[in-house]
């Protein structure tokens, strides 16, 4: 048996992730990084979150990164360890938050000789990670792994892998502490900002784009007083609900996955987008469609700090890249506040179209409850500090269509669309905002992905509301199904086990709700619980079914 000292390789690694802030790390134990699971035991400050697989533990990591912005990090073993935490780099890429997977390799001497469970990483994960490294000089592994966050944090956020051989974790190494300083915001030059200035100035129908780069120190601050010197309205880029209050009145609403024909049209007609801190990908630009690609028909502003991105798609009028909330607070100090009628009555015109389709439906069905009245039960008792950790699935479009986001009050939702999400990103989520009020919204098919790491709030005592919308299927593909084959469903339909015996097995409290009366009731005890609880609701599958020559319904790209 090997003797860590306190001066080994894996220390070496440790100091650096400690010395910039790193003080939580994901993981299922493995025996290829044992070395470096050994030497967290002697960083009392590393808070160790043991997970029961390794999606679970990388989707604690990926929200864990998002809601600090300095790395989540999931540690895992080789080969199936690696390929199970595959999901988290690719959510990681999707979602720009910065993320380290560590993966424990075999050792230095067998690699490239197909050894047990040997996999080349750079051929793995080099299309979604930003920086895959390989370390096979013990001595390295400090500098790797500072060069790790640096490129995970810097430009666009995402995902670095760290590969580290069983037997480069033992040796002397120095123990060096450096901190990673970020680099220094690019400034726009005093000239682009009066060009930009005079652009809105002179614009009739002006329309800001706001994207998850706002997410930062300042950012919503900075987007929201911008927005209301000039009377511009505000949409928000696909699943960024959180970055301007939605109930403002210059709210326009997201450009998600299905916006009304009428929206897009009305957005169509602004003369002027300044897209601050989005970039502009297909979900948010409609397929590419909005605005016109290659070359827009409206004059467009980008604003995004990494140079791939301003560009990439469309030709901005003006492209810059540098921090969007930097821009956008001296943009605010360079237009002018006089504000025209038009402009008022464009503002108005877009919100009216926000407020129509954000309003609460009534659906009458026979066959449960629908979702959506449970959605607006928890919007009206909801706390301001409240945490909305969503899974992928139909269930979760009223949240995104009808729930008034308005920060503090986050949204947590994978814009990669991955499955699994819910319940990890919520034990990580209210183990960073320890006094926030978390609410994890699953289906079933979603829920029996990651479900078994809600143990991990049992053991830390994390009152955190799960509210499981139980409907027998994998909602999503039924309902692409139903639009593309009708009445052929094969591999959709779910059985599934007793949710609420389950959760007490587990030892959280549980309850099943049956009946659209007990939503209220159910909700107010669940918010009220010292510890986690779950609610499994008796969900409607006609709710979400389409109806025939009605407009296809919010979909999800893949779900429950």
């Amino acid at each position: 048996m090997t003797t860590t000292k306190a001066t080994t390789s894996s220390h070496a690694l440790l100091s650096v992730f400690a010395a910039n802030g790193i003080d939580r790390v994901f993981l299922v134990p493995g025996e290829s990084y044992l070395g470096i699971l050994d030497a967290l035991s002697d960083f009392p400050d590393i808070d160790v979150v043991t997970c029961r697989h390794e999606g679970g533990a990388g989707f604690m990591a990926c929200a864990d990164g998002r809601l600090t912005r300095r790395p989540g990090v999931v540690m895992v073993s080789r080969g199936p360890g690696a390929t199970n935490a595959s999901i988290a780099v690719h959510t990681a890429q999707q979602d720009a938050v910065p993320l380290i997977l560590v993966i424990g390799q075999i050792p230095k001497a067998d690699l490239r000789k197909e050894a047990f469970q040997e996999i080349a990483y750079q051929e793995m994960y080099g299309s979604i990670a930003k920086w895959v490294v390989e370390v096979t000089d013990p001595a390295m592994l400090a500098e790797a792994a500072f060069k790790a966050i640096r490129i995970a944090t810097s430009g666009t956020p995402g995902p670095v892998v760290l590969v580290v051989p069983e037997d480069i974790q033992h040796q002397e190494a120095a123990q060096p502490t450096w901190r990673a300083v970020p680099h220094d915001a690019t400034a726009p030059s005093a000239e682009t900002v009066g060009k930009v200035a005079a652009l809105l100035n002179g614009a009739r129908q002006p329309l800001i784009i706001a994207g998850g780069a706002l997410d930062s120190v300042g950012g919503r601050r900075a987007l929201k007083e911008l927005a209301e010197r000039c009377h511009v309205p505000v949409a928000v880029s696909f699943r960024q609900h959180d970055i301007f209050p939605n109930e403002h009145l210059l709210f326009a609403g997201d450009l998600g996955l299905v916006n009304p024909k009428d929206q897009i049209a009305t957005f169509e007609s602004s003369d002027l987008i300044i897209a601050l801190g989005t970039r502009f990908g297909d979900i948010t630009s409609q397929g590419y469609t909005f605005p016109k690609l290659p070359a827009p028909s409206q004059t467009l502003v980008h604003v995004y700090a990494d140079p791939h991105i301003v560009g990439l798609h469309f030709a901005p009028t003006v492209g810059l890249v540098c921090d969007p909330a930097q821009f956008a607070a001296l943009l605010a100090e360079q237009v002018s506040t006089a504000v025209s009628d038009e402009r008022k009555a464009w503002a108005k015109r877009l919100n009216d179209i926000y407020k129509c389709i954000s309003a609460w439906p009534d659906p009458e069905v026979s066959d449960g409850i629908p979702f959506v009245k449970v959605v607006q039960s928890l919007s009206r008792m909801a706390p301001a500090d409240t945490v909305i950790c969503l899974d992928a699935g139909t269930f979760a479009a009223p949240v995104y269509r009808h729930f008034p986001f308005s920060f503090p009050q986050r949204l947590m939702a994978p814009l990669s669309g991955a499955m699994g999400y819910g319940t990890p990103s919520a034990v990580a989520s209210q183990l960073r905002l320890k006094g926030a009020t978390v609410v994890c919204m699953v289906g079933d098919g979603g829920f029996l992905m990651t479900g078994n790491e809600m143990i991990a709030a049992v053991e830390r005592k994390l009152p955190i509301l799960f509210i499981l919308a139980n409907n027998n299927c994998y909602g999503s593909i039924r309902v692409h199904q139903e639009l593309t084959y009708k009445d052929r469903h094969l591999g959709t339909t779910l059985s599934n086990p007793d949710f609420v015996s389950l959760a007490r097995s587990f030892g959280v409290e549980a309850e099943r709700v049956e009946v659209l009366e007990e939503v209220d009731a159910a909700i107010e005890r669940g918010l009220a619980a010292k510890g986690p609880y779950l609610i499994e609701v008796h969900a409607s599958l006609a709710a979400i079914l389409p109806v025939r020559g009605a407009a296809a319904p919010a979909l999800e790209r893949s779900g429950n």
